[in-house]
């Protein structure tokens, strides 16, 4: 018996657009397309013929149908390839489609969704078929420059240049089940290549891509990215980011409200020793990040990977629907574990990504500090941390950082906001964690916790020195 999800990702674009789109809501974009050559612009015999018997086989003239629609009640451009139609490749009509699509999404301030199912460009046009990822990358950047988001779904197979573009390119992807996703398309890779590299679920777990989705569920989960990267902009308004102006010369819009941060999710005293400050945000009792998250937000969803080949599991980032005001808000945040250089990269990814799109960030601080194995390094560790100093630095959306544990050295602070860091009762944050410190100090290990005094880590210390703005309580009080 065959595979329902397999059947599902091998939908044409008309399905697919139908399946995802709120009743009647679909319309096609005009084209207006350069007039075909003979055979192509090759003079590639049979084109003409290939091309007539797809066109007859499918129902399109081309291999992408764009129009615009509603996902579940938010407004968007969806592109749609039909594999049908010579593999979904890319020629230059292809071109002509995408092109008018993004501008189309730009004037009007819409979401671009590309519904990737390609074998990627088409050989019959020769480079002129290639050039078209030039013309797909300059639309996604001016895109990405408007402040408009890209949310890709990859259907099978996505390989390719499709994938290299416009699949790869967006700021959110997801995958089907068992659908073929790699650069490498089955008919050019290795003899002996492993199959399962080639998969969405391999580039889940390489961090190339956000998450699996089931068909089941896809139009839902379309629809909450939608709305959550859609916050705050009506409909045909703009959503450009903090401070930008986007395409249209308006004035700037004003940046979004600063988040409050989180209420403390237990009733303690403030700590009356350094050491009891630390052993408190080490206990197992404590709340954690996710805690924190499921008391904030009503409903949320996790990008996850850093594009460079890592994920890690102990960094969680994403957007959420706060629970009060219904507002989006974006997240990362620390699960207690030492931080690895993907989790700082995916950190970063998620802030400039808010940034660009005008949400405020809430950032979570838990962790004895970065991983400093040999792994670590080979990984880029302190680039990876650099990089995430430089993305709050720069960020002009808003971003509020709530202590909530253990805050270990530079691995904790890069992801806190200067000047908008708040503490729990029952966490510290100090430059180095006190057995470390009274190590390189030579001191025996019966001085630790009065090393841990004279760091002056505990919640109302760090309030004193101007380190945090002050110490959150219960929101009962």
């Amino acid at each position: 018996m065959s595979d329902p999800a397999l059947n599902t990702v091998r939908l044409t674009a008309r399905e697919i657009i139908t399946a995802l789109s709120d009743s009647a809501s679909f319309t096609e974009l005009p084209h207006e397309e350069r007039p075909p050559k003979a055979d192509g612009p090759l003079s590639w015999q049979g084109y003409d013929d290939s091309r007539a018997r797809a066109a007859a086989r499918t129902g399109e003239e081309e291999s992408v149908v764009c129009g615009t629609a509603r996902v579940d009640g938010t407004p968007a451009v969806l592109i749609a390839f039909e594999f049908g139609f010579l593999g979904g490749s890319l020629g230059e009509r292809t071109g002509d489609r995408l092109e008018s699509a993004y501008e189309y999404a730009r004037t009007h301030r819409l979401p671009v969704v590309p519904l990737v199912a390609t074998g990627g460009s088409r050989m019959q046009e020769g480079m002129l078929a290639l050039t078209q990822l030039q013309r797909v990358a300059r639309q996604s950047a001016l895109t990405r420059a408007a402040g408009l988001p890209q949310i890709a779904v990859l259907r099978d197979p996505t390989t390719g240049g499709g994938w290299a573009t416009l699949g790869a390119g967006a700021d959110v992807v997801l995958a089907l089940p068992g659908a073929q996703v790699g650069f490498a398309g089955s008919r050019v890779r290795p003899a002996d290549a492993d199959p399962a590299a080639y998969t969405a679920e391999a580039q889940v777990a390489a961090g190339a891509a956000d998450a699996i989705v089931r068909p089941e569920a896809l139009r839902e989960t379309l629809g909450l990215w939608l709305r959550l990267l859609s916050s705050g902009a009506g409909e045909g308004e703009g959503m450009g980011s903090a401070g930008s102006a986007g395409s249209s010369g308006a004035a700037p819009a004003p940046p979004p409200p600063l988040p409050a941060p989180p209420a403390s999710l237990q009733t303690v005293s403030l700590p009356a020793t350094g050491w009891d400050a630390v052993q408190r945000a080490r206990s197992p009792q404590r709340p954690r990040a996710d805690a924190y998250l499921d008391a904030y937000f009503a409903r949320r969803a996790a990008i996850s990977g850093d594009r460079c080949g890592g994920v890690d599991a102990g960094m969680v980032c994403g957007f959420g629907e706060l629970v009060r005001g219904g507002r989006t808000v974006a997240y990362a945040a620390q699960l207690g574990t030492a931080t690895r250089p993907a989790g700082y990269r995916t950190a970063a990814r998620l802030i400039r990504l808010a940034d660009r799109l005008g949400i405020p960030v809430l950032t979570l601080v838990d962790t004895p500090g970065a991983a400093n194995d040999a792994d670590a390094e080979r990984e880029g560790a302190g680039a990876a941390i650099a990089d995430l100093f430089l993305a709050v630095a720069a960020a002009r959306t808003p971003i509020t950082t709530l202590l909530i544990g253990e805050g270990g050295s530079g691995g904790a602070l890069a992801l806190a906001a200067p000047g908008n860091t708040w503490a729990t009762p029952d966490s510290y944050f100090s430059v180095i964690a006190p057995e470390p410190a009274a190590a390189i100090l030579k001191r025996p290990e019966g001085e630790v916790e009065a090393t841990a005094d004279q760091l002056r880590i505990r919640p109302q210390d760090l309030v004193e020195l101007g380190v945090v703005r002050g110490i959150v309580g219960r929101a009962d009080g």
